[in-house]
This record gives structure tokens, sequence and C-alpha cells, in this order.
């Protein structure tokens, strides 16, 4: 009988244990992401990290020589990108097929020269004169007139009675403060392009600004006095009803002064003492030389559209994007610009491609989807503007922007965990977009999603520093994906044998769901964040 008893005993806790087991097993089946079985899944399988592959190493080969705006290596790039847009059969939608014509200004200096009694100053390095905000001007003089800060407000004015037609001024660049760091001016603070509006007004020649922050001022700029930079429409313009001027350092600023250096200094302390006017005049021997090239260029943002399958819905667009632009050539040394954004370039194929499957397979998209690769990035976002500006479809109709620009490679943060992306933007004007986002990411990928950089106060501004910006500020909700920098950034290092495929492929298929879910789902998102004025 108690054999009987424990061999019960024995069978009942038997049970108890695999019961457990059982249930932590199933705990664990029903622990793991489900994914549904949808056509969607067969169209992302056509992602492959060999197509990546395959388009990459054309897009960033030597051929294309960095692809710079303007050069026969980005019509070589755009040439592939249509190709492959009619290949799959995506709509031509451009003036002139899949291309969308652009047109831009370079604008340079052609001649800069500086010289204050015959010690000559370098730009870029002493001082700054930009040509977009200078017309041609040349200067040779004796006579230059100190005028403290330049402003004339009626709180406080540095003119008073007195004449500078046709005279050179020098000023300082900040606003006039005491010695507890208060403004004279109160809360009225004069911004440079105001004096130099009031300078022409009163027929200053030439302002020379004494610039405290002139080392940044110049870093920020230096890419562009160095190569030149495109411009919408006439950059000419910019500079009418603004006097000519020059940032100079307080090195260019104490051979200005002279012997009458402690005269000055005396007559800022004045100033700002008891916030009363006063001019000292100089007599150095200065002259300067500037003469700007202006050259139109001409370059194409590649475009096809996939027409989505409902009859009211197709008229709303999801829009993909990614620059195709790069750097170009420089002597002997190639910017392929693999990651920078040949990785952006060969999503969007990439994506073009699976929703065509899906289209014709009879699967497409409800809503129409706008493949475009962009120009002009590294010149300042202008393929992007050029678009908000000369819109294909409605900016009304156009509900989302999904951006991608760098998602090839790992940076230092990520250098023990591949697969990530940094999401800048998703929550800047739809909450929709950010969940949505999100949503896919947990059903299908599983990627770790980053929002450093969206962060407002993120000193890096990436937010405003890739195409999707321009959207936004049309008010379109946007999306950007981004890997981070690293230490080929920018430079000809940047090649395909660096790009991590593997990761780049789970990229390439967050953004692909994410796309599905916009183009179908049964209400476009909404812009639901307050923008601020």
């Amino acid at each position: 009988m108690k054999k009987k008893i424990i061999l019960i005993l024995v069978t009942i806790f038997s049970i108890q244990i695999l019961n457990a087991q059982q249930m932590e097993e199933m705990d664990q089946v029903v622990a793991e992401p489900y994914v549904p079985t949808t056509p969607r899944l067969t169209y992302e399988s056509s992602i492959t990290i060999a197509d990546l592959k395959k388009h990459l190493t054309v897009i960033a080969s030597d051929e294309f020589a960095g692809r710079e705006l303007g050069s026969e290596g980005i019509d070589k790039a755009a040439d592939y990108i249509a190709n492959h847009f009619k290949s799959i059969g995506l709509k031509a939608v451009g003036d002139e097929g899949y291309f969308q014509n652009t047109s831009f200004t370079r604008l340079k200096w052609d001649e800069s020269s500086f010289k204050v009694n015959d010690v000559s100053y370098k730009i870029a390095r002493d001082y700054l004169c930009l040509p977009d905000q200078n017309a041609d001007f040349s200067i040779n003089t004796n006579e230059v007139l100190f005028l403290g800060y330049g402003i004339d407000s009626p709180i406080y004015s540095d003119y008073g009675s007195k004449s500078v037609k046709d005279q050179v001024i020098m000023i300082y660049g900040a606003n006039p403060t005491n010695d507890l760091g208060v403004s004279i001016l109160g809360e009225e603070a004069v911004d440079i392009d105001t004096r130099l509006q009031t300078a022409y007004a009163k027929g200053a020649k030439c302002v020379l600004i004494i610039d405290d922050e002139l080392k940044s001022r110049i870093g920020s700029n230096l890419r562009f006095l160095l190569n030149g930079k495109m411009y919408m429409g006439d950059p000419t313009e910019k500079n009418k009803g603004r006097a000519n001027s020059i940032f100079i350092s307080g090195e260019v600023a104490k051979e200005l002064m002279g012997k009458k250096y402690r005269k000055v200094i005396k007559a800022r302390n004045k100033i700002l003492k008891k916030r009363k006017s006063k001019s000292v005049k100089l007599n150095p021997a200065v002259s300067v030389n500037m003469k700007r090239s202006v050259k139109s260029t001409e370059g194409v943002n590649c475009v096809g559209l996939l027409e989505g399958s409902d009859p009211v819905k197709k008229n709303e667009i999801v829009i993909v994007t990614a620059h195709f632009d790069h750097l170009g050539q420089k002597g002997d040394g190639i910017y392929n610009g693999a990651d920078d954004n040949g990785s952006g370039t060969t999503a969007v194929l990439e994506l073009a491609e699976a929703f065509s499957y899906a289209k014709k397979a009879g699967n497409g998209p409800e809503r129409s989807i706008l493949f475009m690769t962009l120009t002009g990035e590294e010149k300042g976002l202008l393929g992007s503007r050029y678009y908000v500006e000369n819109p294909i479809f409605p900016l009304e109709n156009s509900i989302v922007n999904i951006n991608i620009d760098m998602i090839g490679r790992i940076d230092k943060k990520y250098k023990d965990q591949a697969n990530y992306i940094y999401v800048i933007g998703s929550d800047r004007m739809s909450t929709d977009l950010h969940d949505i986002n999100e949503e896919m990411n947990q059903t299908y990928t599983n990627l770790t999603l980053d929002y450093t950089y969206n962060d407002e106060n993120d000193p890096n501004r990436y937010y405003y520093r890739s195409d999707h910006y321009n959207f936004a500020v049309s008010g379109i909700p946007a999306i950007f994906f981004f890997n981070g920098t690293h230490a080929d950034y920018h430079r000809t290092s940047d090649t395909v044998e660096k790009i991590a495929f593997d990761k780049m492929a789970n990229v390439v298929k967050l953004i692909y769901h994410t796309t599905w879910e916009l183009a179908n789902r049964p209400e476009r998102i909404t812009v639901n964040v307050p923008q601020k004025p």
C-alpha cells in the first residue's frame, strides 16, 4: 500500500514538473515577437545583401568620381538610377523622364586681397568676406572712421549728425554691454544685417567688423570659401540694400588703429559707460580687391512614382528620399561617398524594387510612393529645397517624407552592437509617425532605435542638416534614418569595403515596413505636434 502511495505521489510530482516545464516553454514561445504571415514579408525578402552590394559598388565607384553636383560623375549616377527606376516599372514623372531638372548658381571669389600698411592678410585666416553678402568692390584709401558699434536706434546712435558717405567705417560686431554684461540698449539688440543696412542707407563704402567670433565664423564657412557655394536663384540679389562688409581679426584691427589704438579703446569705454557716441579718425593705408565668379550649374533630382492601388488614396504621396551627390574629386583623391550617401541611395533603389514586386503581384500599396534621389545636399540641401519649391505633386497631398542619409556604417557608440539606427525627427510633427516606426521595429526588425540626435539641444543639429528638413519646414512630417559619423566621414576613405552590409540590410527592412504601413494604413498620419512659430 505504501509503495502505491509513493508511486502516485511521484507520478503527480513528475506531472507538476512536466507542466511547469511546458508552461515555461509556452511562455518563451509567447515572448517571441509575433510576425504575421502577409504578402509584405514576401517582398521584404527581395531586400538582399547581394543587391545592396551590387548597387553600392557601382554608385560609389571611381567611375562616378565622387558624384559632385555639376560633374560628369553625378550625371553617370543619375543615369544609373533612372535606368533602375525604368527597369522595375516606376512611372516617369520628371521634366524629362525620370529627371526633375534643377538649376543652381555657384558663387566664389575669383580674386581676394586685403592689405593694411603694406601688410597682406589672408582670407579665411585673418578676415572673412562672403561672396553672397558682398558685391565686387575695390578700396584704396588712407582714411578709416572708427564708429563704435555702427548702431542707429532711438535709444542710442553712433552716427548722430556724422556723414559717412563713401567712407570706410570700422565697428565692433558685438552688441555694446557694460561691465555687468548688460546691453546698453536694454533688450533691443541690433544684429549685423541691420547695421549693414543702416550703413548702406547712409552711403558707407565698406564696413570693417571687429569680430570676437571670427574663427568659428570662418570654420562654418570654410568649405564654401574654398570650393564656392551653390545657391538657388540669383545669390547676388541677397546683397542689395546692405553695405559691403569684411569681418576682421583683432590683429588686423590693431594694424588699422596704429598709434591711435589707445584712443579707440578710450572711445569704446566712453560709449559703454556714458552711452554717448564717440568716433575716431584713423589713417592707415588700406587696399582691398574682391571680385566674384558667378557660374550657373545644372543638375537633376531622380524621380520615379509607384502609383497607389486605391482610387482615392493614390493621390496621397509617401516620399522616400536620399541624396546621391557627394564631394567629387580633388586632385587624385576621389571622395567615393560609399556611406555618405551611396548607402541611402542604394536603399532607395532596393525599396523601390521591393514595392514594384508587390505591385506586379497585385499587392501594391494603396497610396502612391515617390522614390526620389536628390542632388546638391552637400551644397546646402539644394535638391530638396528645389523640390519643395517646385513640387511634382501638391505638397498638401504629400503625407510624409522618409529620408535616408548614411546607414551603412557603425559608429563608436555601437562598435559592439551593429544592429542599431539613429532616428531623427519622427516625433517633431507627428506622434503617429513615431509610433508607427516603433511598432514596425518591434514587430519585424528589433533594431536598437537611438533618439540621441533627435534632442532639440543636440549640438550636432543633425535634424537641420539633411534633406528631410526642407520637407518638415514645408509642413510635411519627416523621419530621418542615420548611422552617425565615423573616421571616414567626408574623406576619401569612405569606400565600399567598409560598409556593414548585414546591418545595412536590417535598416532597409525597417524602412520598408514603416513605408508599407504609412502607404496602407486606413487614415493618413496627422500633424499633431504644435510647431514653434
